[in-house]
Protein backbone atom coordinates (compact mmCIF):
# COMPACT_ATOMS: atom_id res chain seq x y z
CA UNK A 1 0.00 0.00 0.00
CA UNK A 2 1.31 3.45 -0.86
CA UNK A 3 2.20 5.71 2.02
CA UNK A 4 -0.31 8.56 2.32
CA UNK A 5 0.16 12.04 3.69
CA UNK A 6 -2.66 13.88 5.37
CA UNK A 7 -3.87 17.42 4.88
CA UNK A 8 -6.11 17.98 7.89
CA UNK A 9 -7.23 21.21 9.46
CA UNK A 10 -7.18 19.34 12.77
CA UNK A 11 -3.48 18.54 12.30
CA UNK A 12 -2.82 22.25 11.87
CA UNK A 13 -4.80 23.03 15.05
CA UNK A 14 -6.82 25.57 13.10
CA UNK A 15 -10.46 26.54 13.58
CA UNK A 16 -11.94 28.32 10.58
CA UNK A 17 -14.68 30.93 10.60
CA UNK A 18 -15.99 32.54 7.45
CA UNK A 19 -18.80 33.03 4.99
CA UNK A 20 -20.12 30.16 2.90
CA UNK A 21 -18.16 31.48 -0.09
CA UNK A 22 -14.91 31.75 1.87
CA UNK A 23 -15.22 28.26 3.37
CA UNK A 24 -16.13 26.86 -0.04
CA UNK A 25 -12.93 28.33 -1.43
CA UNK A 26 -10.84 26.82 1.40
CA UNK A 27 -12.28 23.35 0.79
CA UNK A 28 -11.94 23.59 -2.98
CA UNK A 29 -8.29 24.66 -2.67
CA UNK A 30 -7.58 21.85 -0.20
CA UNK A 31 -9.05 19.23 -2.53
CA UNK A 32 -7.47 20.78 -5.60
CA UNK A 33 -4.07 20.72 -3.91
CA UNK A 34 -4.47 17.03 -3.07
CA UNK A 35 -5.47 16.15 -6.64
CA UNK A 36 -2.53 18.09 -8.06
CA UNK A 37 0.05 16.43 -5.79
CA UNK A 38 -1.32 12.88 -5.55
CA UNK A 39 0.47 10.12 -7.34
CA UNK A 40 -2.39 7.60 -7.52
CA UNK A 41 -5.03 8.19 -4.83
CA UNK A 42 -6.92 10.83 -2.86
CA UNK A 43 -9.21 10.06 0.09
CA UNK A 44 -11.52 12.60 1.75
CA UNK A 45 -13.38 11.93 5.03
CA UNK A 46 -15.76 14.09 7.04
CA UNK A 47 -16.35 13.61 10.79
CA UNK A 48 -19.24 15.32 12.54
CA UNK A 49 -19.11 15.26 16.36
CA UNK A 50 -19.90 18.67 17.74
CA UNK A 51 -17.68 20.14 15.03
CA UNK A 52 -17.00 19.25 11.43
CA UNK A 53 -13.53 17.90 10.65
CA UNK A 54 -12.48 17.43 7.01
CA UNK A 55 -9.45 15.25 6.37
CA UNK A 56 -7.92 14.84 2.92
CA UNK A 57 -5.20 12.23 2.38
CA UNK A 58 -3.15 11.47 -0.71
CA UNK A 59 -0.04 9.56 -1.65
CA UNK A 60 1.98 12.58 -2.78
CA UNK A 61 5.31 13.82 -1.39
CA UNK A 62 3.87 15.60 1.69
CA UNK A 63 4.35 19.06 3.20
CA UNK A 64 7.76 19.60 4.81
CA UNK A 65 7.45 19.86 8.62
CA UNK A 66 9.10 23.28 8.62
CA UNK A 67 6.38 24.67 6.33
CA UNK A 68 3.23 23.29 7.96
CA UNK A 69 2.64 26.31 10.17
CA UNK A 70 2.65 28.55 7.08
CA UNK A 71 0.44 26.49 4.81
CA UNK A 72 -2.75 28.46 5.51
CA UNK A 73 -1.15 31.89 5.10
CA UNK A 74 -2.53 33.78 2.09
CA UNK A 75 0.88 34.94 0.90
CA UNK A 76 2.92 32.24 2.57
CA UNK A 77 2.21 28.56 2.15
CA UNK A 78 4.78 26.07 1.02
CA UNK A 79 7.90 27.29 -0.74
CA UNK A 80 7.44 27.58 -4.48
CA UNK A 81 9.73 24.69 -5.16
CA UNK A 82 7.17 22.31 -3.52
CA UNK A 83 3.98 23.97 -4.73
CA UNK A 84 2.54 23.07 -8.13
CA UNK A 85 0.56 26.17 -9.10
CA UNK A 86 -0.47 27.26 -12.57
CA UNK A 87 1.30 30.53 -11.84
CA UNK A 88 3.87 31.60 -9.27
CA UNK A 89 1.83 34.43 -7.68
CA UNK A 90 0.29 32.87 -4.53
CA UNK A 91 -2.28 35.68 -4.31
CA UNK A 92 -3.94 34.70 -7.59
CA UNK A 93 -6.26 31.70 -7.71
CA UNK A 94 -5.87 31.13 -11.44
CA UNK A 95 -7.86 27.93 -11.57
CA UNK A 96 -10.68 29.48 -9.58
CA UNK A 97 -10.64 32.48 -11.90
CA UNK A 98 -10.66 30.31 -15.01
CA UNK A 99 -13.53 28.22 -13.73
CA UNK A 100 -15.57 31.27 -12.73
CA UNK A 101 -15.20 32.70 -16.25
CA UNK A 102 -16.10 29.45 -17.99
CA UNK A 103 -19.04 28.69 -15.73
CA UNK A 104 -20.45 32.19 -16.22
CA UNK A 105 -20.30 31.71 -19.99
CA UNK A 106 -21.89 28.26 -19.70
CA UNK A 107 -24.69 29.45 -17.43
CA UNK A 108 -25.55 32.86 -18.89
CA UNK A 109 -23.87 33.10 -22.30
CA UNK A 110 -21.87 36.09 -21.03
CA UNK A 111 -18.48 36.54 -19.35
CA UNK A 112 -18.22 38.00 -15.84
CA UNK A 113 -16.84 41.48 -15.21
CA UNK A 114 -13.51 41.64 -13.38
CA UNK A 115 -15.15 43.31 -10.37
CA UNK A 116 -17.76 40.53 -10.18
CA UNK A 117 -14.95 37.97 -10.27
CA UNK A 118 -13.20 39.79 -7.44
CA UNK A 119 -16.34 39.58 -5.30
CA UNK A 120 -16.90 35.90 -6.12
CA UNK A 121 -13.29 34.98 -5.40
CA UNK A 122 -13.09 37.24 -2.31
CA UNK A 123 -10.12 39.13 -3.63
CA UNK A 124 -9.48 42.55 -5.20
CA UNK A 125 -9.74 43.90 -8.74
CA UNK A 126 -5.99 44.24 -9.45
CA UNK A 127 -5.42 40.63 -8.38
CA UNK A 128 -8.19 39.38 -10.66
CA UNK A 129 -6.94 41.47 -13.58
CA UNK A 130 -3.44 40.05 -13.14
CA UNK A 131 -4.94 36.56 -13.23
CA UNK A 132 -6.94 37.33 -16.38
CA UNK A 133 -3.80 38.55 -18.13
CA UNK A 134 -1.97 35.35 -17.19
CA UNK A 135 -4.88 33.21 -18.39
CA UNK A 136 -4.80 35.10 -21.68
CA UNK A 137 -1.03 34.59 -21.95
CA UNK A 138 -1.52 30.83 -21.53
CA UNK A 139 -4.38 30.82 -24.08
CA UNK A 140 -7.23 30.00 -21.73
CA UNK A 141 -8.86 33.38 -22.47
CA UNK A 142 -8.80 36.12 -25.09
CA UNK A 143 -8.90 39.69 -23.78
CA UNK A 144 -9.59 43.06 -25.32
CA UNK A 145 -7.68 45.68 -23.37
CA UNK A 146 -6.66 44.96 -19.80
CA UNK A 147 -9.62 42.95 -18.56
CA UNK A 148 -12.46 42.65 -21.10
CA UNK A 149 -13.03 38.95 -21.73
CA UNK A 150 -14.07 38.38 -25.32
CA UNK A 151 -13.42 34.65 -25.71
CA UNK A 152 -12.99 31.55 -23.57
CA UNK A 153 -13.12 28.79 -26.16
CA UNK A 154 -15.62 27.53 -27.12
CA UNK A 155 -17.49 30.56 -25.74
CA UNK A 156 -17.48 34.05 -27.21
CA UNK A 157 -18.67 37.40 -25.90
CA UNK A 158 -18.72 38.94 -29.37
CA UNK A 159 -20.63 37.93 -32.54
CA UNK A 160 -18.40 36.10 -35.02
CA UNK A 161 -20.98 34.74 -37.42
CA UNK A 162 -22.80 32.14 -35.30
CA UNK A 163 -25.57 31.99 -32.70
CA UNK A 164 -26.19 28.84 -30.68
CA UNK A 165 -29.54 28.34 -28.95
CA UNK A 166 -29.81 25.85 -26.10
CA UNK A 167 -32.82 25.03 -23.92
CA UNK A 168 -32.86 28.44 -22.23
CA UNK A 169 -29.54 30.10 -23.10
CA UNK A 170 -28.29 31.83 -26.23
CA UNK A 171 -24.57 31.87 -26.92
CA UNK A 172 -22.48 33.53 -29.58
CA UNK A 173 -20.64 30.78 -31.42
CA UNK A 174 -16.98 31.70 -31.72
CA UNK A 175 -16.66 29.80 -35.01
CA UNK A 176 -17.96 26.66 -36.71
CA UNK A 177 -15.65 24.50 -34.58
CA UNK A 178 -16.71 26.11 -31.30
CA UNK A 179 -20.41 26.21 -32.19
CA UNK A 180 -20.42 22.47 -32.86
CA UNK A 181 -18.50 21.89 -29.60
CA UNK A 182 -21.07 23.47 -27.28
CA UNK A 183 -23.52 20.53 -27.07
CA UNK A 184 -20.59 18.24 -26.21
CA UNK A 185 -19.29 20.51 -23.46
CA UNK A 186 -22.85 21.14 -22.19
CA UNK A 187 -24.55 17.73 -22.53
CA UNK A 188 -27.55 18.74 -20.39
CA UNK A 189 -28.56 21.13 -23.17
CA UNK A 190 -29.34 18.24 -25.50
CA UNK A 191 -29.46 19.28 -29.15
CA UNK A 192 -28.66 22.95 -29.78
CA UNK A 193 -29.59 25.02 -32.82
CA UNK A 194 -26.57 26.49 -34.63
CA UNK A 195 -27.54 29.36 -36.94
CA UNK A 196 -25.40 31.30 -39.40
CA UNK A 197 -25.28 32.63 -42.97
CA UNK A 198 -23.11 31.50 -45.85
CA UNK A 199 -20.37 34.16 -46.21
CA UNK A 200 -20.52 33.84 -50.01
CA UNK A 201 -24.24 34.10 -50.80
CA UNK A 202 -25.76 35.08 -47.40
CA UNK A 203 -28.11 32.10 -47.44
CA UNK A 204 -29.26 31.35 -43.86
CA UNK A 205 -28.48 27.98 -42.31
CA UNK A 206 -29.83 26.40 -39.13
CA UNK A 207 -28.32 23.08 -38.04
CA UNK A 208 -29.42 20.97 -35.10
CA UNK A 209 -26.28 19.69 -33.36
CA UNK A 210 -26.32 17.17 -30.53
CA UNK A 211 -23.84 14.95 -28.78
CA UNK A 212 -25.08 11.58 -30.02
CA UNK A 213 -24.40 11.69 -33.75
CA UNK A 214 -23.27 14.17 -36.41
CA UNK A 215 -25.91 16.23 -38.20
CA UNK A 216 -26.91 15.59 -41.78
CA UNK A 217 -26.57 18.29 -44.41
CA UNK A 218 -24.63 19.28 -47.48
CA UNK A 219 -22.96 22.34 -45.97
CA UNK A 220 -19.18 22.45 -45.59
CA UNK A 221 -16.89 24.18 -43.12
CA UNK A 222 -14.01 26.27 -44.43
CA UNK A 223 -11.02 27.03 -42.18
CA UNK A 224 -8.95 29.87 -43.62
CA UNK A 225 -5.98 30.06 -41.22
CA UNK A 226 -3.58 27.07 -40.89
CA UNK A 227 -3.19 25.50 -37.46
CA UNK A 228 0.34 26.84 -36.95
CA UNK A 229 -0.94 30.42 -37.17
CA UNK A 230 -4.37 30.19 -35.54
CA UNK A 231 -3.21 32.03 -32.41
CA UNK A 232 -1.40 34.81 -34.29
CA UNK A 233 -4.76 36.64 -34.30
CA UNK A 234 -7.26 34.23 -32.82
CA UNK A 235 -10.29 36.47 -33.31
CA UNK A 236 -9.47 36.76 -37.03
CA UNK A 237 -8.99 32.99 -37.12
CA UNK A 238 -12.36 32.29 -35.52
CA UNK A 239 -14.10 34.85 -37.72
CA UNK A 240 -12.95 32.80 -40.72
CA UNK A 241 -13.95 29.31 -39.62
CA UNK A 242 -17.36 29.40 -41.28
CA UNK A 243 -20.11 27.26 -42.74
CA UNK A 244 -20.76 27.55 -46.48
CA UNK A 245 -23.54 26.13 -48.65
CA UNK A 246 -21.03 24.10 -50.66
CA UNK A 247 -17.44 23.94 -51.88
CA UNK A 248 -18.55 26.11 -54.82
CA UNK A 249 -19.54 28.86 -52.39
CA UNK A 250 -16.15 28.53 -50.68
CA UNK A 251 -14.37 29.03 -54.01
CA UNK A 252 -16.60 32.00 -54.89
CA UNK A 253 -15.90 33.68 -51.53
CA UNK A 254 -12.14 33.07 -51.85
CA UNK A 255 -12.12 34.57 -55.33
CA UNK A 256 -14.09 37.66 -54.32
CA UNK A 257 -12.18 38.23 -51.05
CA UNK A 258 -8.75 37.55 -52.57
CA UNK A 259 -8.11 34.76 -50.06
CA UNK A 260 -6.31 31.50 -50.65
CA UNK A 261 -8.47 28.43 -50.15
CA UNK A 262 -7.91 26.90 -46.73
CA UNK A 263 -9.19 23.56 -45.47
CA UNK A 264 -12.70 22.34 -46.34
CA UNK A 265 -14.48 19.60 -44.39
CA UNK A 266 -18.00 18.17 -44.31
CA UNK A 267 -20.34 18.39 -41.31
CA UNK A 268 -19.50 14.90 -40.08
CA UNK A 269 -15.79 15.73 -39.88
CA UNK A 270 -16.53 19.06 -38.19
CA UNK A 271 -18.68 17.28 -35.61
CA UNK A 272 -15.91 14.74 -34.87
CA UNK A 273 -13.36 17.54 -34.56
CA UNK A 274 -15.54 19.41 -32.06
CA UNK A 275 -16.77 16.40 -30.09
CA UNK A 276 -13.92 15.87 -27.60
CA UNK A 277 -11.66 18.85 -28.21
CA UNK A 278 -12.86 20.82 -25.19
CA UNK A 279 -13.31 17.92 -22.78
CA UNK A 280 -12.76 19.00 -19.18
CA UNK A 281 -12.84 22.77 -19.66
CA UNK A 282 -15.59 23.15 -17.06
CA UNK A 283 -13.75 20.94 -14.55
CA UNK A 284 -11.19 21.88 -11.93
CA UNK A 285 -7.68 20.86 -12.88
CA UNK A 286 -8.14 21.14 -16.66
CA UNK A 287 -4.85 21.06 -18.58
CA UNK A 288 -4.50 22.04 -22.22
CA UNK A 289 -3.27 19.38 -24.60
CA UNK A 290 0.42 19.25 -25.36
CA UNK A 291 1.23 19.65 -29.09
CA UNK A 292 1.86 15.94 -29.62
CA UNK A 293 -1.48 15.03 -28.03
CA UNK A 294 -3.26 17.70 -30.08
CA UNK A 295 -1.81 16.28 -33.30
CA UNK A 296 -2.86 12.77 -32.34
CA UNK A 297 -6.39 14.01 -31.68
CA UNK A 298 -6.54 15.73 -35.08
CA UNK A 299 -5.39 12.53 -36.79
CA UNK A 300 -7.98 10.52 -34.87
CA UNK A 301 -10.86 12.57 -36.30
CA UNK A 302 -9.63 12.18 -39.87
CA UNK A 303 -7.60 15.33 -40.46
CA UNK A 304 -4.27 15.27 -42.28
CA UNK A 305 -1.87 17.36 -44.31
CA UNK A 306 0.31 20.45 -43.84
CA UNK A 307 -2.65 22.72 -43.03
CA UNK A 308 -2.90 20.87 -39.69
CA UNK A 309 0.84 20.38 -39.29
CA UNK A 310 0.43 16.64 -39.86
Amino acid sequence: MACCRTRSLRDLATRLHGTETQLDRVVRNLLDNAVRYARTAVTATVEVAGEVVLTVADDGPGIPAADRERVLERSGGCPRRTRRRIWDDPGVDLEGTRLAVYRSFARTGRPPHADDLAAELTTDGPTVRAGLRELARTRHLVLAGADEIIMAHPFSAVPLGFAVMGRRTLWWGGCAWDSFALPHLLPDEGEVLVSTRCPACARPHAVGVGGARPPDGGQVAHFLVPAAHMWDDVVHTCRHQRLFCSAACVDDWCRRSGSDRGYVMDLHTLWRLAARWYDGRLDRGYVRREPAAAKEYLRSVGLSGPFWGL
